[in-house]
């Protein structure tokens, strides 16, 4: 059996799970609500603060289902009680983010500046006074993560000088820039 998907998952206080007809399961918080519809197949128990998640058989697809299944369903607990949030750094001379009451403004050495708007669900903060750092906040992961990526693409970091919009911790690979010439 998965050693993910047999794990049951801890229903915190506060949280209500219900699982309605065909699998659809919708999670109730402090922070939000959030709804999905898992595959039929799957066995999803509440029980005792705890969620279960089983497999019919040992089929290869049901298998493939059953730790899936239980991920996704504690991320969504996760999310409605505590919240995700990944940080942005964004690095290079000139380049900075200004908070608008839509969402932001992003100066990253283009000819005009990028406003981002963010989606329904999802808060953008800009957290240092220089507008060097910001944040992407939200109850569901997926989306969190999907935020984060594309602010990230607008300007990927560089390899020579490091410059554009990196992930807080991430290490930037660095090469050396041309070697002159040599008689």
């Amino acid at each position: 059996m998965s050693r993910i998907g047999r794990t049951p998952i801890h229903v915190p206080p506060g949280v209500t799970v219900d699982v309605g007809e065909e699998n659809r399961v919708t999670v109730k918080g402090p922070k939000g609500e959030l709804a999905r519809t898992f595959s039929p197949d799957m066995i999803i128990e509440v029980q005792d603060q705890q969620i279960l998640v089983k497999r019919p058989t040992d089929q290869r697809r049901h298998r493939a289902f059953h730790g899936l299944t239980r991920t996704l369903l504690a991320n969504m607990v996760t999310g409605v009680s505590e919240g995700y949030r990944k940080e942005l750094q964004i690095v290079g001379v000139g380049y900075r983010a200004v908070q608008r009451d839509n969402g932001l403004v992003l100066s990253l050495g283009f000819s005009h500046p990028v406003e981002v708007r963010p989606p329904e669900g999802i808060i953008l903060t800009v957290t240092s006074g220089d507008g060097r750092t910001l944040t992407v906040e939200g109850i569901d992961k997926e989306l969190v993560g999907k935020v984060a990526a594309e602010i990230r693409a607008l300007r990927k970091p560089e390899p020579y000088k490091g410059k554009g919009v990196r992930y807080a911790g991430e290490h930037v690979r660095r090469k050396a820039g041309k070697a002159g010439k040599v008689m």
